[in-house]
């Protein structure tokens, strides 16, 4: 096993970044089985950095690595946080700072795991939305013009979330543009960053080097575990499938309540919502409005232990539910494993990240039994050794170093484009918007809608004649 007490040990005379490993990838892709391997080699301990794992509960749904599956290796920010507390991207910062320090200090690797970018370049990069915010309270900005912000405060407190949204766009239409209409919380922060500064978010913002490499807080040595997206699909099918045997449907009926808050918390995992329709159905339920509790009929109810035999009963209408939010769960999954994706080559050929990608497919497929320490283990180790002993890492990236800064200095986060062809869908963004036009559904739908328009035309033409 490699001994670390000489590459990550502070020395005051020559000052360096703390070397920190990271590996990325899509949902199913195999981080946390590479993670864990890597103990073999590393004397290294975990950070989880998935925005749902952090919390406690639903262990099977947001696939914790169980206790016996992880080797001994210790895991930290793994099912501490509250189900009921939004655990920011600033708390992980922060969190994850201090546990950095801590391992570093007993001359260990940190190995920071997961598919939540945000956390991770929260972690990395020195601008975070959530500082700024604070270092602006404690400036005399907020004194001079505290009318104000006493306004934007008490319309930010309004319950109708259209109604700070439209105000956003009446003040910042570029920052209104790359946000959710429904993301409450960002809208309040930019109103509140308006109201304390008067700088408009999206100016402010683009003037920054957040998540550039250059500003990174650590030597960051970047692994990202990948995969075919068809074999991807495939696994998270099967996955699933697995974890409905694995007491999936236990946990969701144990978190379901009525009119729940989808947008805090443990809650926000994909899997909870997906299961509200059905549980609501399958709960024979009064509900009554004083005490907001649901109230379980005695004679129809039915326990959590009834729920996977519904897949194979004559029960129509429930069964017929339950697949609903089954397939429902694997669908969103997916479209999970598509974001997490592009996020990922947005990171590269928008921030310049030097992400080094190993290969999981053939594992995935079972094809052959070496496949996963050939293509994935090795290569990893090979890059994380050179990463230790070097400066740099030896592995190429995909993108050039300069291409890639000259993709930096012509980038542009906040336009916004619609694509009519694709049902109105709002892309951020000149790379986000080129990447979509060079999609195969886009690419399909252009030329049906030219085929369409061509057949009018031809229409007209015989009528005419």
């Amino acid at each position: 096993m490699e001994n670390l007490e000489s590459e990550n040990t502070p020395n005051p005379r020559n000052p360096k970044k703390p070397k920190v490993v990271i590996v990325m990838g899509a949902t199913g892709a195999g981080k946390s089985k590479l993670a864990i391997d890597l103990a073999s080699y590393f004397p290294i301990e975990i950070i989880n950095a998935d925005s749902m794992q952090v919390y406690k509960g639903l262990d099977v749904l947001t696939n914790k690595v169980p206790l016996e599956e992880q080797k001994g290796v210790p895991h930290h920010l793994m099912g501490i946080i509250s189900p009921n507390v939004e655990f920011t991207s600033k708390d992980f910062r922060d969190s994850a700072i201090q546990i950095i320090d801590d391992i570093i200090s007993r001359n260990r690797l940190p190995v920071i795991v997961g598919g939540t970018n945000y956390y991770i370049q929260a972690l990395v990069s020195p601008f975070l939305f959530d500082d700024l915010i604070e270092e602006m309270d404690d400036c005399c900005l907020k004194e001079s013009i505290g009318d104000k912000e006493l306004e934007y405060k008490f319309a930010s407190g309004n319950d109708n979330c259209n109604v700070d949204y439209q105000r956003l766009k009446e003040i910042d239409p570029d920052a209104a543009n790359r946000i959710h209409p429904n993301d409450f919380r960002k809208i309040n922060q930019y109103l509140g960053l308006y109201a304390r500064s008067g700088l408009l978010p999206s100016k402010l913002f683009q003037g920054q080097k957040w998540g550039r490499t250059d500003n990174f807080k650590y030597d960051c040595c970047f692994v990202c575990v990948d995969a075919s997206l068809h074999v991807l699909d495939h696994y998270v099918e099967e996955r699933v499938d697995c974890m409905i045997n694995a007491g999936l449907l236990h946990e969701v009926y144990d978190i379901y309540s009525l009119n729940a808050d989808y947008t805090r918390g443990l809650r926000q995992a994909i899997g909870v919502r997906e299961f509200e329709d059905f549980l609501g159905f399958y709960l024979d339920k009064d509900y009554n409005a004083d005490t907001e509790r649901i109230i379980l009929s005695t004679e129809d109810k039915m326990s959590k232990e009834n729920l996977k035999a519904l897949l194979e009963s004559d029960n129509i209408p429930h069964k017929d539910l339950l697949m609903e939010s089954i397939n429902r769960l694997k669908a969103n999954t997916k479209r999970l494993v598509r974001r997490q994706k592009r996020m990922l080559n947005r990171l590269q050929a928008l921030f310049g990240w030097d992400l080094h990608y190993v290969d999981s497919t053939e594992s995935l497929l079972g094809n052959s039994y070496d496949s996963w320490p050939r293509q994935v283990v090795e290569p990893s180790v090979d890059l994380i050794r050179s990463f230790l002993h070097e400066d740099n890492c030896t592995v190429p990236t995909k993108i050039p170093n300069a291409v890639a800064s000259q993709i930096l200095d012509k980038r542009d986060l906040w336009t916004q484009h619609v694509c009519e062809p694709c049902g109105n869908r709002i892309l951020r963004g000149a790379y986000e918007w080129e990447q979509h036009k060079k999609g195969r559904g886009h690419r399909k739908r252009m030329l049906s809608l030219k085929k369409s328009k061509q057949y009018l035309v031809d229409k007209e033409a015989e009528a005419v004649t």
